[in-house]
């Protein structure tokens, strides 16, 4: 059990250090590519700063009030609704505040903000590269529109530059191109003829540019870009406005003017309720002011005609009572005739404003009148804008008619209940009257008109004293809101943000060579390093050849790639495991031409003459030769025989066609001729055994270029003679799909004593494996210009060496 546990632990610990050495394989391999990150970061980082010095800043301007509700309740009643509040059932802040908010930002309102402020004309100051915004104030010149054209005007946008060349001024649009112009003049345009005229003298330099747009199109725009919010706590009756807009004064100027427009609408509602009842109370006073004079005159003649005196002492006592029932019977009186008043008011054929607060007692009838009052200005709102036959201007007639019908219902009704009260009181009047009966006569026809003179007169102060309380609740009327902050805005910007556009850019430009080399990656199916190969079979693998610029080694050469052919030599001597008296033959073929098989067989030869061996190479590749122009010995091909001539006349000495240590190199060289048409019946015929046994016999190595095995089947037709076949496989060139050819070969044992070679292999790309060669001098270590290093980067931005073939 423990030798359990003890494997369990170390298969965990291998399969993480597989991990980490997938993880830093995956890293170095994009972190080969670093100058692309560097150069698409520094690109993405310049633009961002270009976007962000030219990007229109859009400032935030925000502005609040304070709304003052008549209705608000006060005592009692003012607990009573901030407890419905707390306790969730919901009070009547948050819906007046609601409903106030919506008539904000209603399009009526806006309206007014917009032809108040001309905010359908804009004015555009044009720079060096971008344009920014003016208000009309502030722009030198101002857009007059000489016609009132509304359909023409509702249903155009128009925008045209002026421009001003030394003293003559142009305008250029698109649909006259560019015209001469003179300040002030008219000019035909597609919304009617305009002119143009100079502000306070100002003059300008650059281009200016004048915008039209339709009032509805521009209502929409500012009614999307205003943000009207209550305040968070649920009783408050405070209005948060805000507004971003790449003009900080322009933004000022719609929410201030925004909310004056809304303070004077709500103002004329409750002017047009106080006229109304103003109107109602001087019509009224007409009517009393007459019959007042006329009971004056009766009490003056009747006085004059029984030549009255004051009453007797004893009659005081009952005239105290009398007096008290007559003040009450009076009070009730008066209260009817208002309610007659009322009553002929309402009984008018025209729909108008009712009086309010007139001085009837009863708070059904003022709910009503307020009730009435309140539809027939939202009526009257709505026929601004529609016309009478509007659904919902008759829903509001109807509405209006049934407040009519209750209303007079509730006049009749309270009516009833007076003239029972009078009727009361009238009977305690008798009661007096027969105790009195003892006062002269002349006096009890006294009271009488006396008495009608008070009702009269009673009734026209009190119409005196409700005229002064309207005038002066008109004249000051307390404000509907509190500006408790104007418009302001800070002058930093909220957009662009400088840090999220650069951190932004920056990502950007991480992302985008990340996700190039991701693609790069995916499609990528070429071997790249030997775990390619062991994961696909598992022949040996004799060693990593690393990029190169040279064809071939030079003597005493200590660059990388003549530190990795040594180490190809020493790993053979450990492969072929053969006495110091034995000869060995080495093969070296590949799966496809282009994989450096020449390349590895003419350098190994050299290292292996290097280190005093006797070495001959063949070029047995008949098809496609390419040993004598590895050496650069091209010439030779021309005065020397090679394997072809000797395999079509075996009869000359295998020597005949040995080209003895060519300069500057020190072994022999058996090229193959000329192309055959027929190279691989040649082979066939068993006269390639005599050319491997004569290497045998005079050299310590041979070293065999041959064909490529996928394509012909040359190499496997003299594969026996081998004790030792290097299979090339080229990184970054081989497909990953052809792995199944060497290992079929290896697997069938189709080629002696196979091991790989791994070719071409660029360390620098961080795939993982190898650690380099060559310390000291040579090419590995030698120091680059920063110059050569630039150009070499710009024309091989991802070291793309040559081919070695």
């Amino acid at each position: 059990m423990f030798s359990m546990m003890k494997d369990k632990v170390y298969q965990k610990s291998r399969d993480m250090d597989d991990q980490d050495i997938n993880l830093k394989q995956l890293v170095e391999q994009y972190a080969f590519y670093w100058k692309w990150f560097v150069l698409s970061i520094f690109v993405c980082l310049f633009g961002a700063f270009l976007y962000l010095r030219y990007a229109q800043r859009i400032y935030n301007v925000n502005a609040k009030i304070l709304l003052q509700d008549e209705k608000q309740a006060s005592g009692d009643m003012a607990g009573l609704s901030e407890l419905s509040n707390m306790s969730g059932i919901g009070g009547t802040s948050g819906a007046f505040v609601n409903d106030q908010m919506e008539v904000i930002k209603s399009r009526r309102i806006m309206r007014k903000v917009v032809e108040a402020n001309r905010l359908n004309i804009s004015y555009y100051s044009k720079g060096s590269i971008i344009s920014s915004e003016i208000l009309e104030s502030e722009s030198p010149l101002k857009l007059i529109l000489n016609e009132s054209n509304t359909i023409r005007l509702d249903s155009i946008s128009y925008s045209f530059t002026i421009s001003k060349v030394g003293k003559s001024v142009k305008i250029k649009d698109e649909v006259n191109g560019i015209r001469d112009y003179k300040l002030g003049s008219p000019i035909s345009s597609p919304i009617g003829n305009i002119s143009l005229v100079p502000q306070r003298n100002t003059q300008w330099e650059g281009d200016l540019t004048i915008a039209y747009q339709p009032t509805d199109v521009v209502i929409d725009g500012l009614r999307s870009s205003v943000e009207i919010s209550p305040n968070k706590e649920r009783q408050s009756f405070l209005i948060n406005f805000s507004m971003s807009h790449t003009s900080k004064d322009k933004a000022r100027l719609v929410l201030n003017s925004l909310i004056r427009q809304y303070n004077a609408d709500v103002t004329e509602d409750k002017a047009m309720v106080t006229k109304a009842t103003s109107a109602f109370i001087d019509s009224r006073l007409g009517l009393i002011s007459k019959d007042l004079a006329s009971a004056d005159t009766r009490v003056a003649d009747f006085k004059d005609r029984n030549n009255m005196v004051d009453m007797a002492a004893e009659a005081q006592l009952y005239m105290q009572n009398a007096t008290t029932n007559e003040q009450k019977l009076v009070e009730y009186q008066t209260q009817l005739r208002l309610a007659d008043m009322m009553r002929s008011a309402i009984s008018d054929k025209d729909i108008s404003l009712l009086p309010s607060n007139i001085g009837l007692n009863d708070p059904s009838i003022q709910g009503n009148i307020q009730g009435y009052n309140d539809l027939i200005l939202e009526r009257d709102d709505l026929l601004k804008s529609a016309t009478p036959d509007n659904p919902v201007i008759q829903n509001l007639n109807k509405n209006i008619a049934e407040i009519n019908k209750s209303l007079n219902s509730s006049l009749d009704n309270y009516r009833r209940v007076l003239q029972s009260n009078v009727s009361s009181l009238q009977a305690q009047k008798n009661k007096f009257e027969g105790k009195l009966g003892q006062l002269p006569n002349q006096e009890r026809g006294f009271k009488d008109i006396s008495r009608q003179q008070q009702i009269v007169e009673s009734l026209y102060l009190f119409l005196l004293q409700k005229r002064e309380e309207t005038e002066i609740k008109a004249s000051a009327t307390p404000a509907n809101l509190k500006i408790v902050d104007e418009a302001y805005g800070s002058n930093i910007p909220v957009a662009p943000k400088k840090s999220i556009v650069l951190l932004g850019s920056f990502l950007v430009g991480l992302l985008i060579p990340l996700g190039i080399l991701y693609l790069k990656f995916l499609l990528d199916n070429k071997i790249h390093s030997r775990k390619d190969i062991e994961e696909a079979f598992g022949a040996p693998i004799l060693g990593e050849v690393p990029s190169s610029d040279h064809p071939i080694i030079e003597e005493n050469d200590r660059s990388s790639l003549a530190e990795a052919i040594r180490i190809l030599r020493t790993n053979i001597s450990f492969m072929l495991g053969h006495k110091k008296d034995q000869s060995s033959v080495l093969y070296v073929t590949s799966t496809t031409s282009g994989e450096g098989k020449s390349f590895i067989a003419t350098n190994l030869a050299k290292i292996l003459a290097m280190s005093g061996k006797k070495v001959l190479l063949i070029g047995a590749d008949i098809r496609s030769p390419k040993v004598l122009d590895y050496l650069g010995l091209s010439h030779l091909q021309h005065t020397n025989i090679g394997i072809t001539q000797y395999l079509i006349n075996p009869e000359m000495s295998v020597s005949n066609i040995v080209i003895k240590k060519p300069e500057p190199y020190n072994f022999d060289i058996i090229y193959s001729g000329y192309i055959a048409p027929n190279p691989a019946e040649l082979l066939m015929n068993g006269y390639f055994a005599d050319v491997i046994a004569y290497g045998r016999m005079q050299y310590d190595y041979v070293i065999v270029d041959t064909a490529p095995v996928s394509l012909v089947t040359d190499t496997l037709l003299i594969a026996e003679h081998a004790d030792m076949t290097i299979y090339v496989a080229r990184s970054n060139y081989l497909d990953k799909r052809l792995l199944n050819v060497p290992k079929e070969l290896y697997e069938d044992g189709k080629l002696k004593n196979m091991a790989v070679v791994i070719n071409d292999v660029d360390f620098k790309r961080g795939y993982g494996y190898g650690y380099g060669y060559g310390y000291g001098y040579g090419e590995g270590t030698k120091e680059v210009s920063l110059r050569k290093r630039i150009s070499k980067f710009l024309k091989d931005p991802f070291n793309k060496k040559k081919d070695k073939l």
